[in-house]
Order: C-alpha cells, then structure tokens, then sequence
C-alpha cells in the first residue's frame, strides 16, 4: 500500500508540472532550469564567503603589521597591495595606493592671502572629493571663517556661514593642519601613530592609531578629525589616487586631517584646495627654492602666523596685498 501511495504521489507531481508547462519538453526545461538555478546559487553562496575568508585574512594580517616608517621596501609594497585587494572587496573600486617617499631638498610651506579669498568654499568641496572623507558626518579637514575686525586670531569668527560671499565689511580666513616644524601633536601620540615626514608633512598611520585622541587636545589649531562611525563615500565618489599616509579609506575610531595632499604634491601637484580657489587666494611650494612663489611671498609680504607665541613654528602664513 505504501508503495501505491509513493507511486501515486510521483505521478500526481509529474502531472502538475506537466500541465503547467503544456508539454513534456517544457516540463523537462523548467526541472533543469531549477537545477541550474539552485547550482548557481551554491556557486554564488561559495564565492561570496571566499571572498569574506579574504577580507578577515586581510584584516588579521593588518592587525599584526608594522609601524610603517619600520617596514622594508618589499613590506610595504606588499602591504599596500593588500589594501588595494582590500579596497576591492569592500567597495568593488580598483585603487592604486601610492607609498612614494619624501623628495630630497624639499620643504612645504603654505601662504594664504586674506584680501583675496571671497569665502566661496570652493576649496572645501575640493578637498573633501580629493580625500575621501566621510559625506554622512560633513567632516572637513578646511575651516573657512567669516571675520571682522583682528586678523590675528580666529576667535569671534563663524565658519558656519550659509548665506553668499563675499560680505561687504567682512574678510575670510581659512585653517587647516599646519604642518608645524615642531608639532605638538607627535609629541602627545601615544603610539607614534603620527610624525612629521622630511618634507614637513604631518602625517597619521591609520593602522597604529588607536582613536585616544590626544593628538586633538594637543593641536593648538583644531586640525585633526575623529571617526566617530564608520566613515561612508559613495563607490562612484572614492577617488582612487591614493597615498598610504593620506587619502586610502580610513576606518571609525581613527584620527585623520590634512595631509597637503601627500597623494598629489609628492608628485610635483599641487594641493587640491589651492587648484580649487576661484581667486589664487592660495599658495603653495617647496621652501626650500629660492625661485619659489611662496618664498617670494615670505621676503616681501607682511606675514604672519596664528599662535606664533606658542612655538609650534606653523609652516603656514597669512599676508593681504
């Protein structure tokens, strides 16, 4: 009797797939079709959880690196085709992450002229795509503020500011890091997740900051960041010229800021703010070149720095024509 009913069962199943299809050939294609489609869903299935083995190994060896100024040449181009592989896996984007070292003879310096910037924060948005930083936070690594009165200090300004510029009786001031000789807030990492490289960049290796932020209560300057999440930028908004030490995707938890856009001047380019300023507000060298525009600046323009008293020695200046 139990084989009838089994019998009985198969034939009734056969007879409703069948009649479905209209034919025994339309019948036989949606059987397979649902073979094939349950395949392809292990195959699927199988590659995707490939691919997160390879992200936790990547993520394992990150956590086990080395400081980066101790790692060997082959290190680090190992280490850096890691993170590009990285990259992939989480946003799908194909990046190229620079590690090129600090030029000989060189020497940033950045002048800013204050009769000249009109508060349009056309350098901002330019520094924000350049960068990578997070969209969801509004974190930027520029402050424009809105000033009256003393040029010697940030204090009474608002950098907030939504309505159009510039305002009659108004001037603007821009901060950023400062890339200072004698940086306060090396001295106060903890780690020695961040120090100042030959060619004066302030720099942060993202793998060794553990988010303690004393960098930021150190900085007389407000210029470091913190991730507070996960930062977010849309794949089609990544820029995928990157540096190690600057615009590689950062994590929540981790400090970042300005790096002069390491990525572009240590390949003779400038900042992407200073190429962004609608007015040339924005100056940027090697201070190390006599022919320079911005050691022209420094021997005939009044100059001068915010905090100068504090000996933090800012390789950044502000002049007015």
């Amino acid at each position: 009797m139990k084989e009838g009913l089994e019998k009985n069962t198969e034939s009734c199943c056969a007879d409703m797939v069948l009649k479905k299809k209209g034919s025994r050939r339309g019948a036989l294609a949606a059987l397979l079709g649902g073979a094939a489609t349950a395949a392809a869903s292990t195959a699927g299935a199988a590659l995707a959880t490939e691919e997160e083995r390879e992200l936790k190994r990547i993520k394992r060896n990150e956590f086990f690196q080395k400081y980066y100024r101790a790692m060997t040449e082959e290190e680090r181009a190992a280490t850096v085709a890691r993170f590009e592989r990285k990259t992939k896996l989480e946003t799908g984007m194909d990046v190229q992450i620079d590690s090129t070292s600090a030029r000989p003879g060189v020497l940033f310096g950045y002048a800013f002229n204050i009769s000249k910037c009109e508060g349009s924060r056309e350098c901002v948005a330019a520094c924000v795509q350049e960068n990578n930083q997070d969209r969801t936070s509004n974190m930027q690594y520029i402050k424009l503020f809105e000033m009256e009165g003393d040029m010697g200090s940030v204090h009474g300004g608002d950098s907030e500011y939504s309505h159009e510029t510039p305002v009659d009786g108004k001037y603007y001031l821009g901060t950023q890091c400062f890339h200072c000789e004698n940086p306060p807030c090396t001295k106060a990492c903890p780690t020695g997740a961040t120090w100042k490289e030959a060619d004066g960049i302030v720099v942060v290796d993202y793998n060794w900051c553990i988010g303690c932020r004393y960098c930021e209560a150190a900085c007389p300057y407000f210029a470091r960041r913190f991730n507070w999440k996960e930062p977010e930028v849309p794949a089609e908004e990544i820029n995928p010229n990157q540096h190690y030490l600057g615009n590689r995707m950062r994590t929540k938890g981790v400090m970042e800021k300005c790096t002069f856009c390491i990525q572009r001047t240590r390949k003779g380019l400038s900042p992407a703010c200073v190429e962004a300023c609608p007015t040339g507000a924005r100056v940027f060298g090697n201070l190390l070149d006599p022919d320079s525009e911005i050691r022209w600046i420094l021997a005939h323009k009044k100059v001068f720095r915010l905090k100068e008293d504090l000996g933090a020695e800012p390789k950044f200046w502000y002049y007015a024509d």
